[in-house]
């Protein structure tokens, strides 16, 4: 079947040509990356940085204004928790009860539909038995989003035309503005599930009850209620007719100004009115807060915009910022006492479209790099210009093919979706390399040579029909390799399914190139003659015009080549017959300069700080000394080869030894060899191996580097609102103080939506950060002019050398773009990562009463706090009978976790359960039994008369406002004030609240949390630098069960903790792998053997997969060594150039490796066809003729072997040097590849070996069969 669409292709190329004319439109089309404007229509692939690897959650919110956390708990959070229990599919239930506010969170199962799971949710809302909850009270359905939506955030500033700061609007109005105008306008933008507003003041009209007025008059609390909510009344009264006209009714009674308020009659006394403005004073103020933003320590109004689940967040971002465009020129503008004109502006400061467009950026640079390197691989080994163009101009085409398939199948597109194109591309080279090698091999053959027409196409069908069953068993182990990805589960499968469809569509890309296109387009180029006379002498003139013209224009070096091409190809006639063939050698030395020329103009492995020469002469080097040993092997192979059949034995014994050091830097010394005595483990040998070999650590994931950093600290939870304005701003101020940090806008309490349940005493810091070197819009490091002594040249003339100079921050308008120039550092000298900026904001973050916090970024904060409802990735959860028990728990927990040697002490942190002061009001029966009074009647003087009510809402075209009925604040503002407030009795008399009353000071919850209804409080903590999470949490773990052992450490009755976070995920995952791991071997091996039908052959390919599997282990231990890579090419230390640090064992590096599976057997299977097919066809029968066939199948195979091995390693370099976002999960993926196929070359040495000692020995043993 395979054959026939080979040649069906071969012989229909128009059909071949349209085919892939509309395949090619068709990838444009949904391309992520912006290629500027194309005429073809554009329906991209949906974009963001990360999956959205967050729970499957539905959040069922509750306001209860005024109650505290304990009646929130008590009254709402538990009965509803309970009735929730039973929805089908929830995995577990959380639930937070704070200062009148109830939050739930019900997380479904993975496979569980969104949209589903919200109609259940609905279906038991509305089924509720009356009396579950307070009848005041209506639970809501939270937005269709998570916290991971949260895409933008913006403030509402004051500026003038040219963009710069005006001020001029007071908190209140920028907040009127956002809730009234900005946020509904961008929440009917497509995609946006909601808009939530933070900070700034909410207008209220406010009655302030003057008791003493009231006593006066004999009015009472009630009675001014009523009166305010009879002040605020439209109605309609149908319609009449007069003279045929219909006239519509409305009888006019909403409040419009204080005055209406202030007119409207509580009573009347003996027909004297008695008027709200009797007895209240009638203001406008604040309404009371529970959050705030600041804006480098100013107080802000902004908001955050949310995306829908499923929606595209770049397409959304890009809508908002439309939308925003379309309404900035309608914001209300204010002209200032100095006659400035200001305008209410949105100024975003968090916009995840920079990070997105980073992203791509970074991947779109690893692939572009990755397909020259291609080109230069295939050039400098295949030696055939035509063939390697071929190659490589046809690997685009699978990439676009990649993502027609991702757009049909749903897959968006992400840093680790698109990394699987990247590891993919050595491989989808490779089909490239054989199919065209072998058709190669066969037009070279003597008999083959001249031949045209149908003839060549013939000869072309029998190299493609040859290799192609070889290529079809490769490329479906690779794609049965990563079914273990698709086995994955929770947040590991979210995050690396998508990687393994991108993977497998790369693969059957390449099989759709390799089978229809390749030999097509190769009996296209071999077919082509050219003719030696005029035509030729005129296109190679053409060429050296063409290089003249641009080297007149624009001096580039490019010119130089085109006049060396015309050059060399007209001076070809002047060359002997038998030279002639050095003029294609020099064309491709032409090519490769060129092609090594753009790789360092693209990847500039050395940095700006070098010159572009000495990056050109690096990337040279490198790439010449692994293509130079490379092809040393494929010269000296038969010589080695010959050598090694001889010595069996001792050649074997290289591929043990490399399997035990990979074993041992895997697992550790000590552990392999645990069964040894102690005297033997007590030697200096011992200690010292054990040392070299402690084994890898292990953690859930590599965290991506977002350009942010997002401060979560804490203060006491006792502190009050004054306080926390106060330490936000000064956190706000000390964090704006360090060069590299851009802006800071912390945010305390909550924002005004279900997705943001906060205390008061939380804070939010989103701290953006500059990046290390000047960008454009779409992350792409930007040049700058410089002079002889390269300091930049500023607009101004002066000049500023960032070496010598005083460090400073230049606004990018103030430099000059220069396309020659250098790239502008943002960084201070002794700034090399973001981890070091982690530790400057720490530094400066140290205020009196505030905790430190986990180093965390935005999305990976929410993330976080989705998966386990913790501000951390890694901590305890502790769960028991009461608060009060739990909260003791948590401090002995907090006390032990501090004493482990590699945890970050300063970062533990056990809840405050119960730390906020309550003033208790407890009613006493007896003594308003005697006035007539009853509980109600006591606690809703209470609510209104202390705590405020808001009535009703004042209708003021489209804003509303709240009108708020209190105590004016001198009379209830301390305890004793409260004690006078005036209780009215059915006689008529008012009763002052102490005579009623005990007033009781207690400490009481700030928040209290549950899971499935059990309570819960959390203890987080971090780790030190150096050290991976499973192996902190193991270290823990241990203390804990010493200190229990020792009686130190006891657990009150009733009480379990739990360790959780990214450790949780990664035991989780392990215990996954470890199942679905050895079933793709045992698949893989059983692909093989279909192929083979012998055990004996799959046996040997497959060890070649266990020799890669152990370099992949020991490329990890090596970047863990602190001299390996440990010197500098022009003052670039190698450690940094390829991101050389201690990388523990993560689901990252498991996906590498799985990878590696896929394309450790390629050469295998490659050699094992051939030598099978020649031992089938030769039946060799002596030891001699067994030896001399080996050595003849094998050298005819090195070459593919060695081009699969080349493109492979050398294009994951780029890879392992990216520094740009996202580089954080493609390098850790990439190691273990790049370490195993280093080691796989002794694949093609292993095979041949082990395939002649199998057949030797059958001819030996059918010998002895003789004999007897």
């Amino acid at each position: 079947m395979l054959n026939k669409i080979i040649r069906y292709f071969l012989e229909n190329k128009l059909v071949t040509l349209l085919l892939l004319g509309a395949l090619v439109m068709w990838g444009i089309s949904t391309a992520p990356f912006n290629w500027g404007d194309t005429i073809i229509p554009r329906d991209p692939v949906p974009v963001d940085a990360i999956p959205d690897i967050g729970e499957n959650q539905q959040i069922v919110y509750t306001e209860w204004s005024g109650r505290s956390p304990q009646d929130i708990e008590d009254q709402i959070s538990y009965p509803l928790t309970t009735a929730l229990l039973g929805i089908p599919g929830v995995k577990t239930i959380r639930s937070n009860s704070i200062f009148g506010l109830s939050s739930i969170y019900l997380i479904f199962e993975d496979d569980v539909e969104f949209y589903w799971s919200r109609t259940r949710v609905l279906e038991k809302l509305n089924s509720l038995s009356s009396g579950l909850l307070p009848s005041d009270v209506s639970p809501a359905l939270g937005p269709d989003a998570t916290a991971l939506g949260q895409v933008y955030w913006y403030t509402l500033e004051g500026r003038d035309k040219d963009g710069n700061p005006a001020g001029g609007w007071d908190p209140q109005e920028l907040r009127t503005i956002q809730d009234f105008q900005v946020s509904y306008a961008l929440t009917a933008v497509k995609g946006v599930s909601e808009v939530g507003t933070i900070g700034g003041f909410v207008k209220e009209y406010q009655v302030d009850i003057d008791p003493n007025a009231m006593k006066a008059h004999n009015v009472t609390v009630a009675q001014i209620m009523m009166a305010v909510k009879k002040s605020n009344l439209d109605i309609g009264a149908r319609t009449i007719e007069y003279n045929k006209v219909e006239y519509l009714i409305r009888g006019l009674g909403y409040i419009r100004s204080l005055k209406d308020l202030e007119e409207s009659v509580i009573i009347s006394n003996d027909n004297v009115p008695i008027r709200i403005k009797d007895v209240a004073k009638v203001q406008f103020g604040p309404a009371t807060r529970r959050g705030g933003l600041d804006k480098g320590g100013s107080e802000a109004v902004g908001g955050s915009v949310v995306a829908r689940y499923g929606a595209n967040p770049l397409q959304v971002i890009d809508r908002v910022k439309e939308k925003i465009k379309e309404i900035e020129a309608g914001l209300p503008t204010k002209t200032l006492a100095d006659g400035t004109v200001s305008r209410v502006t949105i100024i975003p400061f968090y916009d995840r479209t920079g990070l997105i467009k980073e992203t791509l950026g970074t991947l779109e640079e690893a692939l572009s790099l990755e397909m020259l390197i291609a080109l230069l691989v295939v050039l400098v080994l295949v030696l055939n210009l035509r063939a390697s163009i071929l190659i490589t101009s046809l690997l685009p085409i699978g990439v676009l093919i990649t993502f027609v398939m991702m757009r049909q199948f749903g897959v968006d597109a992400n840093i680790v979706a698109l990394s699987g194109i990247a590891i993919a591309i050595g491989v989808m080279v490779d089909v490239g390399i054989v199919f065209t090698e072998n058709i190669i091999q066969h037009v070279e053959l003597p008999e083959n040579v001249g031949k045209r027409g149908k003839e060549l196409l013939e000869v072309i069908y029998q190299g493609a029909s040859e290799v192609a069953s070889a290529v079809i068993t490769a490329l479906f182990t690779t794609i049965v390799s990563f079914l273990p990805i698709f086995a994955m589960q929770a947040a590991e499968g979210k995050l690396f399914t998508p990687l393994a469809f991108t993977k497998t569509f790369a693969m059957l890309s390449a099989l759709i190139i390799g089978v229809l296109f390749i030999p097509t387009f190769t009996h296209l180029l071999f077919s082509i003659r050219f003719d030696k006379g005029k035509m030729s002498k005129v296109w190679n003139g053409l060429l050296i015009i063409l290089g003249l013209t641009f080297m007149i224009g624009y001096g580039s070096w490019l010119s130089g080549a085109l006049i060396l091409y015309g050059v060399n190809n007209l001076l070809e006639f002047k060359w002997p017959e038998n030279k002639r063939k050095y003029v294609n050698w020099i064309n491709i030395i032409i090519t490769v300069f060129i092609v090594i020329y753009f790789i360092a103009l693209v990847w500039m492995p050395l940095g700006a700080q070098n010159s572009f020469f000495f990056n050109l002469l690096f990337v040279a080097i490198t790439v010449g000394l692994i293509l130079g040993a490379l092809m040393s092997i494929v010269h000296f192979y038969k010589r080695i080869l010959n050598w090694c059949l001889e010595n069996k034995w001792t050649f074997l014994m290289a591929p043990i030894f490399v399997i035990l050091f990979g074993i041992n830097a895997w697992l550790g010394f000590s552990s392999i060899f645990s069964f040894m005595p102690d005297a033997v483990k007590n030697t200096t040998t011992w200690n010292k191996l054990d040392e070299t070999f402690p084994g890898l650590g292990k953690e859930f994931m590599p965290s991506l580097d977002e350009g942010s950093f997002l401060l979560m600290p804490t203060t006491m939870p006792h502190s009050g609102v004054e306080e926390n304005v106060d330490v936000i701003r000064k956190l706000d101020r000390n964090l704006n103080a360090i060069p590299e940090v851009d802006i800071t806008v912390g945010k305390w309490g909550r924002v005004n939506s279900a997705l943001d349940p906060a205390p008061v005493s939380m804070y939010e810091n989103v701290i953006n950060y500059l990046s290390e070197y000047k960008v454009d819009e779409d992350g792409r490091k930007i040049r700058f002019k410089i002079d002889d002594n390269n300091a930049f040249v500023l607009k101004d003339g002066s000049t500023y050398k960032y070496a010598e100079d005083e460090f400073r921050s230049i606004p990018t308008e103030e430099l000059e773009e220069d396309e020659d120039g250098e790239y502008f550092r943002q960084w201070r000298t002794t700034i090399q990562s973001p981890d070091d900026i982690w530790k400057e904001i720490l530094a400066y973050s140290k205020i009196p009463g505030l905790t430190s916090a986990p180093k965390l970024q935005p999305i990976q904060t929410r993330l976080v706090m989705l998966a386990t409802g913790m501000r951390a990735p890694m901590g305890i959860k502790v769960f028991g009978p009461d608060l009060e028990t739990i909260e003791k728990v948590g401090y002995d927990i907090e006390a032990l976790l501090k004493q482990v040697p590699s945890v970050e002490a300063n970062a533990v942190f056990a809840d405050r359960v119960v730390g906020k002061p309550y003033l208790e009001i407890d009613i006493n029966r007896e003594a308003i039994a005697r006035y007539g009074l009853t509980i109600a009647d006591m606690q809703k003087v209470i609510s209104v008369a202390i705590g405020g009510m808001p009535l009703t809402k004042t209708v003021e075209g489209r804003e509303r406002f709240p009108v708020r009925v209190r105590y004016a604040r001198e009379f209830r503002d301390n305890p004793e004030d409260l004690k006078r407030v005036l209780i009215p009795t059915p006689s008529g008399v008012q009763v002052p609240l102490e005579e009623l009353v005990e007033f009781n000071y207690v400490r009481g919850p700030q928040v209290i949390k549950s899971e499935d209804t059990f309570l819960v409080s959390y203890v987080i903590f971090d780790k030190k630098e150096g050290f991976a999470e499973v192996d902190v949490v193991e270290d823990a773990q241990a203390l804990f069960a010493e200190k229990m052992e020792s009686g130190e450490f006891v657990l009150p009755a009733g009480v379990s903790y739990r360790f959780t976070g990214n450790y949780e995920n990664q035991v989780r995952a392990t215990k996954r792998l470890m199942i679905v791991v050895p079933i793709a071997l045992l698949i893989i091996f059983l692909i093989l053997y279909f192929q083979f039908r012998s055990v004996a052959v799959t046996s040997m390919i497959f060890s070649g997969l266990i020799v890669a599997f152990s370099g992949g282990f020991i490329m990890l231990w090596l970047y863990g060594q602190p001299d390996f890579l440990d010197f500098s090419v022009g003052d670039i230390n190698l450690r940094d150039l390829f991101q050389v640090h201690t990388v523990n064992l993560s689901v990252a590096v498991w996906v590498g490796f799985i990878a590696l599976f896929g394309v450790a057997t390629d050469d295998g299977v490659l050699m094992g066809t051939y030598l099978t097919q020649l031992f089938e066809k030769e039946k060799p029968d002596t030891k001699d003729k067994i030896r001399a066939m080996v050595l003849l199948a094998a050298s005819k195979r090195v070459r593919p072997a060695v081009l699969t091995t080349a493109t492979t390693v050398i294009a994951l370099i780029p890879v392992l040097t990216s520094q740009g976002k996202g580089s954080d999960i493609m390098g850790p993926m990439s190691i273990p590849l790049f370490g195993g196929m280093i080691i796989a070359v002794m694949t093609m040495f292993i095979m041949p070996v082990l395939y002649c000692m199998w057949q030797e020995s059958k001819i030996r043993n059918q010998k002895i069969e003789m004999r007897n």
